[in-house]
């Protein structure tokens, strides 16, 4: 057999996928032909193939050497560097490959492949429609295309490209996963799911596609069948970070803390410079109550990438549970947040040709991601049930990918309705702007899945902040925060906020309790203190108070449920830090998340009285407490979050369960639980109070949230006139 005839041979077995014995006669035509650079490139091709990544770029070189001129050596090298972690070698490389033979489509492919991981989107789009221009029918390139188009973030286009690619190769199980992806994040969640399992039909044990349906899952709320396929990627993938990451994710919010954590820090062991991981991680401690771990977690993930607005939106949010708030400190934080992320869209900022009339019906848009069974929604609710319609033309913007029965109440209510998900912040932000919006509200803040980029377009001539975040968001361009006097009194005016204050009196909220149990006769037993509040906004000193209040009656008990209670370790603190104060478990009982919100509230008849927490208050949770007939004792502080129990209580008619120090809370607390009379009479009576109260009395909030609006837009009349 002649030195062609086994190359010919090799060759066959190589694309026969028979790779040992392909390699065993590349190595004996070497042997006996050192200078063949055809055996000894697709040698290095083989160990490209097998993950030995330096090996092949090695080989490959060599045969470069003996034959510079060969396109495809040269593309083959730009495979196994860029596998091999040297990306800009690797784009090189293909230009090379191109530069030799400029009709190469697989170089031009694979080039705008290696863009795309460089972020180099716009040139990897470039490289991508001239493979395609090359060569029509090349899967790949559509697929590489659409991977290009996705970073740019032209979904539709990437979309597009995607179906190309399958319709030119149905079994092309990498094109559907991403097609997954991308029908995720344009919420299109059930179709997403569909694509995640053609991909694994396909290829049954391709863990990228069985993550990619996790993610699916998760965003659908199929908890439990996420964690199983982010499983399933790890169990085909041990070593696969992003799957414990997901898996971590989905854990956080099936209210599995430990498990979680667990998760996240396997993900940090096999990648250790990964900055989602750390944030999800730093999301887990949160939760957890471990306020100062999860700011160290939020600022690694910044430090390994400083461009990761949800990071940095969250490291915002959290700083609020710190019991050593301090404004100027975090404000700084904000000027942040902002100059890196807000700042620089200022230039797409148009001016407003709005009709300055000021009696004219006024168009007011409401932006969140809560507009479900959320808290946001619930306290909205009433507000939007009670616009006056002729004065007042309701838009709601809803980033809310799976809407559920709250979602449709609200939309009820709404003259407008428009779905935000999938919409890039450009794009939301023309979307409002061609409904010539007068006031636009923001109701989430710095929460999860926030759109405050939209608003630092400015869609609207009037931009305001309310209900759903208890602090400023440092966006200058919005320019009101709603609240209240008791809440943000006149004196205590902060001079860190972005906003001007709106105070509306006497509060800014509006309870709706939906369905609830009536409330229960109070027990016979023990007087049991609780909190149901997020654990997040547990302070290790608020948990010594309420040890104080524990040791002051040695006969009571206390009961904590969250999701952070569930936790193991969060348990352990629990009764580590009572038991100094010689609190024994027995007296503790501690529940972890409740999803039957029933449920939740059926809890209640098991406390006498709830505890506030400190520096960040209960509202949602307050206000159901109160609505179950329990008391509320609260802290005061100097903040807004720290004084949203101010403002409930007060409404409420209850000005007396708010103390001002810590002696105090711990005595007007004792006090309460040695009056059973007055337990038995503020259960009895404490939901006809509410019903009085302020803080249902839905027709007279919407009046005068609607004042408020009427104020804002003449302050922008009389400034634009």
């Amino acid at each position: 057999m002649t030195l062609q005839q086994a190359f010919d041979v090799a060759v066959q077995h190589h694309q026969a996928g028979r790779l040992p014995e392909a390699e065993a006669i590349y190595r004996q035509i070497l042997a006996l032909d050192p200078g063949h650079a055809r055996a000894l490139h697709f040698l290095g091709v083989i160990a490209h193939q097998v993950g030995r990544n330096e090996v092949a770029v090695e080989l490959i070189r060599e045969a470069i050497a003996l034959t510079p001129g060969a396109a495809d050596f040269h593309s083959n090298l730009g495979l196994a560097l860029k596998d091999h972690g040297q990306l800009s070698a690797a784009i090189a490389a293909y230009r090379e490959a191109i530069a030799l033979q400029p009709s190469y489509s697989a170089a031009h492919s694979n080039l705008g492949m290696a863009l795309v991981e460089a972020g180099r989107f716009d040139e990897a789009v470039a490289a991508g429609r001239r493979a395609i221009e090359l060569q029509p029918n090349y899967p790949e390139a559509y697929c590489n295309l659409g991977n290009a188009l996705y970073g740019q973030g032209r979904l539709d286009e990437a979309i597009a490209a995607y179906r190309q690619a399958i319709a030119i190769e149905p079994n092309f199980a990498k094109a559907r996963n991403n097609l997954g992806t991308v029908l995720r994040d344009k919420g299109q969640l059930d179709e997403a799911i569909a694509a995640c399992r053609e991909a694994i039909a396909l290829q049954p044990n391709y863990p990228e596609a069985h993550s990619n349906l996790g993610n699916a899952l998760h965003d659908r709320g199929r908890l439990d069948e996420a964690i199983a396929a982010h499983l399933q990627a790890i169990a085909l993938h041990p070593a696969f970070p992003e799957a414990y990451c997901n898996l971590g994710a989905a854990l956080r919010d099936a209210g599995q803390l430990d498990e979680a954590s667990t998760a996240c820090r396997h993900a940090l062991a096999l990648k250790p410079e990964y900055p989602e991981a750390y944030g999800t991680l730093a999301s887990v401690l949160k939760d957890q109550g471990q306020i100062d771990e999860a700011i160290a977690g939020f600022q690694k993930a910044l430090a390994l990438k400083p461009d990761f607005p949800a990071a940095q939106s969250s490291l915002l949010l959290t700083l609020n549970y710190h019991p050593d708030f301090a404004a100027p400190t975090v404000i700084e934080e904000y000027r942040r947040w902002s100059r890196q992320h807000a700042e620089p869209l200022t230039q797409f900022i148009q001016p407003h040709r709005n009709d300055r009339t000021q009696a004219r019906r006024l168009r007011i848009g409401y932006v969140s991601p809560d507009l479900r069974a959320h808290p946001v929604g619930r306290f909205l609710l009433p507000l939007l049930a009670h616009h006056d319609h002729a004065r007042f033309e309701i838009f709601g913007y809803a980033h809310v990918p799976v809407p559920d029965a709250m979602t449709e109440r609200l939309r009820s209510h709404a003259d407008a309705w428009r779905s935000l998900v999938g919409l890039s912040d450009a794009e939301a932000a023309e979307l409002i702007r061609a409904d010539e919006i007068d006031i636009l509200v923001d109701l989430a803040g710095h929460t999860a899945n926030h759109r405050l980029l939209v608003f630092a377009r400015r869609p609207a001539p009037v931009q305001v902040t309310w209900l759903g975040y208890p602090n400023t968001t440092g966006l200058a361009a919005i320019d009101f925060r709603l609240t209240d006097p008791f809440a943000d009194p006149v004196e205590q005016q902060s001079p860190h906020d972005f906003e001007a204050l709106i105070r509306v009196a006497p509060c800014a909220w509006c309870f709706d309790p939906g369905q609830s149990p009536p409330p229960a006769r109070r027990l016979n037993g023990p007087v049991t203190f609780g909190s149901f509040n997020n654990w997040a906004k547990v302070s290790d000193p608020m948990l010594r108070l309420w040890g104080r209040i524990l040791a002051a009656l040695p006969d009571s008990r206390l009961l904590l449920k969250s999701a952070g209670t569930g936790s193991t370790r969060v348990r352990q603190r629990i009764q580590q830090m009572l038991g100094e104060s010689g609190i024994a478990p027995e007296r503790l009982e501690l529940r972890g998340y409740e999803a039957d919100h029933l449920g939740h509230l059926a809890l209640y008849e098991r406390m006498d009285i709830a505890l506030d927490t400190y520096p960040y208050h209960g509202t949602t949770t307050t206000c159901e407490a109160l609505w179950m007939g329990v008391p509320v004792v609260t802290l005061a502080g100097h903040h807004h979050a720290a004084r949203v129990g101010v403002s409930l209580l007060t409404n409420a008619g209850l000005p007396e369960f708010v103390t001002e120090t810590p002696d105090d809370y711990v005595r007007v607390a004792v006090a309460l639980a040695r009056d059973l009379p007055r337990l038995a009479h503020l259960r009895a009576t404490m939901r006809a109070r509410l019903e009085r109260s302020p803080l249902m009395d839905a027709p007279r909030f919407a009046r005068d949230i609607e004042a408020a609006y009427r104020e804002m837009w003449r302050q922008w009349c009389a400034k634009a006139g």
